[in-house]
């Protein structure tokens, strides 16, 4: 499918997001009505002043609430439909529900998805933080150190959406336990880094302009009703400008972020099923990153899902192999599997060699 398709299939996803940014805005202003109005019943400027850097420092509060809560496992169900949309060609009538059902079964609970979020981000940090050391071998060219800074600036904003990328792995091979695909998910960035962030640096310098002017607009105008109602005398401009933030983020969040994630997820998922990793890229990105070294480890003592269960409808005589072989296969999805830190290949429990690539198991 392609990247505009999936990003209008998925659209509803926007709309939450809008109205998850909407009451973020509407909190933070009822907040500030509310101790704005304490500090005019006190008549005290330091009581104003005191009461505006509490507003400010809840906001935070209520920043974290909505982004890390809400907006965390919405755009999880947005990444499992998009992963999904790609991967089977069409989109769910009921893009929402179906990517809240697929983020309870893929983890089960939010705790650990968050875990394996935490590792997916610092691992990929990790490692373009070592890429990026390969790339500024400029000297003493002039303008050359600034140059390099401008570009890392847009790479980091650009790994927001990377890791996303790897998490949507998780929901693309649904075959092995979300710790090991999601493994695999920052391998195959690994070894596609530059392509991937080609295309979003370049992207990034739109998302900035676009960004820059949403908060122009609306601090004009919130300045201007601010004036217009009398409701406060100072600091208007400061006022304006925080509302204006708010609104920008929330435009941005819901409706531009979700374009690059669905273009970068496009990019990524183009390159993924073909990628084949024929060279000891497990070990090496274990030595480099110790959060891929954490995301490892877990994967080895994370069962794989239980898709081969058996049937609860009694066998029939005709059926009793069919059981059999099903319970067999039950059976050795519930055994402990580790995989190999060379080539990331699924072995038994006990075995003491990769039957892949020879390589030596421990632990």
């Amino acid at each position: 499918m392609k990247a505009g398709e999936v990003y209008s299939g998925t659209m509803q996803f926007c709309w939450l997001k809008l109205l998850v940014g909407v009451l973020h805005i509407l909190v933070a202003a009822l907040l500030f009505a509310v101790l704005m109005g304490l500090a005019w019943m006190f008549g005290s400027k330091g009581v104003s002043v005191v009461l505006f850097l509490i507003w400010l420092s809840l906001l935070g509060i209520i920043n974290f609430i909505f982004r890390h809560y809400l907006g965390y496992l919405l755009k999880a169900g947005h990444v499992a439909v998009i992963a999904q949309a790609f991967r089977d060609g069409s989109i769910p009538e009921a893009p929402f529900k179906t990517g809240v059902r697929m983020v309870k079964n893929r983890f089960g609970t939010a705790n650990v998805y968050f875990v394996i979020d935490k590792l997916v981000g610092g691992a990929v940090k990790q490692l373009q933080n070592l890429f990026g050391r390969t790339v500024g071998m400029l000297g003493g060219i002039p303008g050359a150190d600034a140059l390099s800074k401008l570009g890392k600036f847009f790479i980091d904003i650009s790994l927001g959406y990377v890791d996303e990328c790897c998490l949507g792995y998780t929901f693309y091979n649904e075959t092995q336990s979300a710790y090991k695909s999601a493994a695999d998910g920052v391998v195959i960035y690994a070894q596609n880094w530059k392509t991937l962030l080609k295309n979003a640096a370049v992207t990034m310098f739109v998302v900035i302009l676009v960004f820059a002017l949403v908060v122009v607009v609306a601090a004009l105008l919130f300045i201007a009703v601010i004036r217009l109602t009398g409701a406060v005398t100072e600091g208007t401009g400061i006022i304006g400008f925080v509302l204006a933030l708010l609104t920008a983020y929330t435009i941005k969040y819901a409706f531009i972020d979700t374009w690059i994630l669905v273009k970068m997820m496009s990019s990524y998922m183009a390159v993924a099923p073909t990628t084949q990793i024929t060279f000891d890229l497990y070990g090496k990105l274990k030595g480099m990153s110790s959060k891929f070294g954490e995301l490892l480890k877990k994967a080895e003592v994370s069962p794989a899902p239980a898709t081969n269960v058996p049937s609860e409808t009694p066998p029939t005589a005709g059926s009793t192999t069919a059981a059999s072989a099903q319970s067999a296969q039950a059976e050795v999805v519930t055994q402990k599997l580790v995989y190999c830190s060379q080539c990331g290949a699924p072995v038994a429990s006990g075995v003491k060699f990769c039957g892949k690539c020879g390589n030596k198991i421990t632990g």
